[in-house]
């Protein structure tokens, strides 16, 4: 079921992503330490539907490799795309996302994070403010509306 969202599009309540607590807790290391600038990575596990969850089972850091300011602009390099692919395949998983951070900002994706997003994977953004985890949420860029969409994040036990 979709239902409106003030703050971007709709939150579908129907998808999840299920992050295990240590993977969330290496997440808020690398957006904490890599405060004023953005942080990223690549979400490593199963996909899901609105049946079942995505699953995250593994992450990849990754450097910014952003130009210009890359405390407001985050960018994966290729090869370490493809490292993260070969990561994935050799565990028998897919890239099912990404993540990054927004310093001093809301977990709410920007115009930037639209014009960048894929269809059919997941965005994880960490909220950090003054080098501490806020909150992180998911998003999943939808054609028909050109929004994204809110998934709900479950955190698990490993």
């Amino acid at each position: 079921m979709r239902v409106r969202s003030k703050i971007a599009g709709t939150v579908d309540a129907e998808r999840v992503v299920r992050l295990p607590r240590p993977l969330r807790e290496a997440i808020a290391e690398q957006v904490n330490a890599s405060y004023p600038l953005e942080a990223c990575g690549v979400l490593i596990g199963e996909p899901g539907d609105v049946a079942r969850p995505s699953v995250v089972r593994e992450l990849r850091a990754t450097d910014n490799v952003a130009a210009g300011d890359r405390r407001r602009r985050y960018a994966v390099a290729p090869r370490a795309l493809l490292a993260a692919q070969r990561q994935a395949r050799a565990a028998g998983l897919e890239v099912i996302g990404y993540y990054h951070s927004h310093p001093d900002s809301s977990a709410v994706p920007s115009a930037t994070d639209l014009e960048g997003a894929w269809p059919g994977v997941s965005y994880l953004i960490a909220s950090v403010s003054g080098g501490v985890l806020d909150e992180i949420r998911s998003w999943r860029r939808d054609l028909v509306s050109e929004t994204f969409i809110e998934e709900r994040v479950e955190l698990s036990t490993p």
